[in-house]
């Protein structure tokens, strides 16, 4: 992974010739219709199809699993997880898990303060194409303080995970999980993490000779060990306040549509199969704040990390060595809007197919501070304000072409505002210059 930490002004662009994924998932909100199970959640009581949830693990859903959880006293041979990761047995019990075990649609509804939808077909599943879940959320609230909200376990994997195969585009129309957004809809999932924990009759030698293997581990509150998709019909909302991690892939992720804003204390997003995943944007709106922890990056593909068109801001934490926008093979901005902030950069594909800039400052600017680009004329084209304080700023939008750009620090905006970033402005105060640049074909810079 490239990695630029030089606190100087300047700005880049390149030119992309690849097209990513253009296939969207089918999905019961935007594709072809099929019989949903209803699951209305409450503390009071949990129903499926009107009627109370079932505790047979032969039904489609069912409540009566053990939930995965880091237990607290445990020693070194249980797993790698500190105090601060550990959880009672009484905090564990006030949580009620409820599983899919079957493929079909499912639409949740209503507000559990401890729960959570794990997701779990068997391990043969992933094997089987039609092993497929489609879970909508349409005013659901998911509450879990010891591990992630939503959890897939197994369910069909369209993906191949040999480096082999490894390329930018992937088409995850076909994977196992599709997590819908239903029309006018308001989610909210407040998610916890496990700590890694040991397969059991892990020794002491093992540990010694670096033998232990994993059991169990979730970072996020959205976590799942197959390829998914998210996608929205008109006005779907999800808001993620993560512990941890928000959403995490252990292979590929697909977002298509709709507004998911990202609260985190770490990573906002990750797809974590090494040198392999990909986390790809086709459209929608997109808010990762990974401020409220000590790191944690925008958005963070340990293997490709492509943008094809939506809305993107992507705010690192202010203090560690982070991006906005992190990728471990390769980062490719083809279309929509993005805005990325961080203390690190990590190198943006010359195989783009839009236009970027990198900007990148001396000082550290503050999370109030607006910065606003005009072109040669001093027009202005775009404005922006951050969450968390940042060095390297990475923009790219339709509105940027080949030509000479002017960068100011201003203390106020008049125009279209959204989601930090301002357009059609019409009036600013007080521009101090900060610095200007001839962008070129390629990012020549001059």
């Amino acid at each position: 992974m490239e990695k630029i930490n030089r606190f100087l002004l300047k700005m880049m662009i390149v030119v992309f010739l690849l097209t990513g994924c253009s296939n969207e998932p089918e999905n019961n909100e935007t594709g072809e219709k099929q019989e949903e199970i209803s699951i209305v959640l409450s503390d009071d009581g949990i129903f499926v199809d009107n009627k109370g949830i079932s505790e047979e693990k032969t039904a489609a859903v069912y409540i009566g699993a053990d939930i995965v959880y880091y237990e607290e006293g445990k020693g070194k041979t249980y797993g790698q997880g500190k105090k601060k990761d550990s959880h009672s047995k009484e905090e564990a019990d006030k949580h009620t898990v409820i599983t899919i075990a079957q493929p079909g649609t499912y639409r949740v509804s209503g507000k559990i303060t401890y729960g959570q939808i794990a997701v779990d077909l068997g391990k043969e599943s992933r094997e089987n194409e039609k092993a497929v879940v489609n879970l909508i959320l349409d005013n659901a609230e998911i509450n879990c303080s010891v591990a992630p909200a939503i959890v897939v376990y197994n369910a069909y994997e369209c993906g191949s995970r040999k480096e082999k195969d490894a390329n930018p585009v992937v088409d995850t129309t076909g994977a196992g999980f599709n997590l819908v957004l239903a029309q006018n809809s308001e989610n909210i999932i407040n998610g916890s993490y496990v700590a890694e924990i040991y397969e059991e009759g892990t020794t002491k030698e093992d540990l010694k000779n670096e033998k232990a293997k994993k059991k169990y581990k979730f970072d996020a509150s959205i976590d799942s060990l197959v390829s998914f998709n998210i996608a929205s019909k008109e006005n779907g909302r999800l808001t993620v306040n993560a512990q941890k991690e928000g959403i995490s892939s252990s292979l590929h992720m697909t977002i298509n549509s709709g507004e998911i804003i990202i609260n985190a204390a770490d990573d906002s997003i990750n797809t974590n199969k090494n040198d392999v995943s990909v986390f790809t944007m086709n459209g929608g709106t997109l808010v990762c704040n990974s401020g409220f922890g000590k790191e944690g990056d925008g958005i963070d593909s340990n293997g490709f990390l492509v943008i094809n068109g939506g809305f993107v801001t992507a705010f690192a934490n202010s203090e560690s060595i982070d991006s906005g926008l992190d990728s471990d093979k390769g980062i490719y901005l083809n279309g929509g809007t993005v805005f990325g902030s961080g203390n690190m950069y990590d190198k943006i594909s010359k195989d783009s197919g839009q236009l970027f800039m990198v900007l990148e400052f001396d000082k550290k600017v503050k999370e109030n501070d607006l910065i606003m680009i005009t072109d040669q004329d001093d027009n202005p084209v775009t404005a922006f304000r951050a969450v968390n304080d940042y060095h390297i700023a990475v923009y790219s939008s339709p509105r940027i072409a080949e030509g000479r750009y002017n960068i100011y620090k201003v203390s106020d905006v008049t125009g279209d505002l959204e989601r930090n970033i301002y357009s059609n402005i019409s009036g600013y105060k007080n521009p101090v210059l900060l610095n200007s640049y001839q962008l070129e074909k390629n990012g020549d810079v001059s």
